[in-house]
């Protein structure tokens, strides 16, 4: 049966590919290429990238609109879709006989919505996984085809974990895809109980701050680990923090950077973060110890407002 796979970033390519295994992939459609810092040339998305490679047309609409016109010209049976980054309308789920399904990187109904892998990291869930659901008209509220479950490692990011679910997400398309296709596989309703939303991700939720508590501020820079990324601002400018520990011994007063057995540890409301690794603004990623050596002073202080 001929499919349309919907898609943007590197984690729905596992995905693309379980899909090319199991069904005759008719169009590839993803995102318009964004453009580039230093070049005119746009940067195409990971997944047109690897439908070329395959050798899939691509369409890459940018409106809604065009969007529809696209899957009304196919002559597609469903649709697979993989944080594609546009919701479907009404009139896009109609258009296909056997409608959409969507890989969601969550266990739903917990996490319904366009960050679920950033948001169960921050919560300090123990367990995570991947549902494949078909597409209804409400937010990730449609019912469900297959699931697994993972655990989330105590030094699980965002990225490595979103890793991991893209290949989960993978074998569940090539283990139910084909019994959906066949009618041997129907997909359940959701359950109500236990309904979290997992809103987008913003820049200014992931700023630290002297009263930030420690447990939080650790879940943070794992959980926005690489996106958007956990920050603080210095009196010696802006810093990002890729990776920290908990220390109980900040010895110092909250909202104070000094150096502690050999590694600079940020002092919080509650406790201390050993700063791995930083990136101060406008400069590479660096070992936490190298930058702080390189500031020349004992002390950096955190600035709040």
């Amino acid at each position: 049966m001929g499919a349309i796979f919907l898609g943007t970033p590197a984690a729905a390519v596992p995905s693309l590919c379980a899909l090319a295994q199991v069904a005759d992939i008719e169009l590839v459609v993803t995102q318009p290429d964004k453009p580039g810092k230093r070049s005119r040339m746009g940067i195409p998305p990971p997944v047109k990238t690897a439908a070329h490679q395959f050798g899939f047309p691509v369409a890459q609409p940018a409106t809604s609109a065009e969007l529809d016109a696209v899957i009304t010209r196919s002559m597609a049976t469903f649709g697979l879709v993989v944080a594609y980054g546009r919701i479907l309308t009404e009139g896009v789920l109609s258009r296909l006989p056997m409608g959409f399904l969507n890989v969601h990187f969550s266990l739903l109904p917990r996490w319904r919505g366009a960050a679920p892998v950033e948001r169960a990291i921050a919560a300090g869930d123990e367990t995570t996984g991947v549902t494949l659901m078909r597409i209804d008209e409400g937010l990730d509220t449609g019912p469900v085809l297959a699931e697994r479950a993972t655990d989330i490692a105590p030094d699980e990011t965002g990225g490595t974990l979103t890793a991991r679910l893209a290949y989960l997400g993978a074998r569940l398309v090539d283990d139910a895809v084909p019994d959906y296709l066949r009618g041997r596989r129907l997909p359940v309703p959701q359950i109500d109980t236990g309904t979290t939303h997992a809103a987008r991700l913003s820049r200014d939720e992931a700023r630290l701050v002297s009263s930030t508590g420690v447990v939080e501020a650790e879940r943070s820079i794992r959980a926005f680990n690489p996106r958007p990324g956990a920050w603080i601002v210095t009196d010696a400018g802006e810093i990002k923090i890729h990776r920290a520990s908990i220390t109980d011994r900040p010895a110092h007063l909250p909202g104070s950077i000094r150096m502690v057995d050999a590694a600079p540890v940020l002092a919080l409301a509650d406790g201390g973060l050993r700063l791995v690794r930083v990136q101060p603004q406008g400069k590479e990623s660096m070992d936490g110890a190298d930058w702080m050596h390189g500031r020349r002073v004992d002390q950096l202080t955190v600035i709040d407002r």
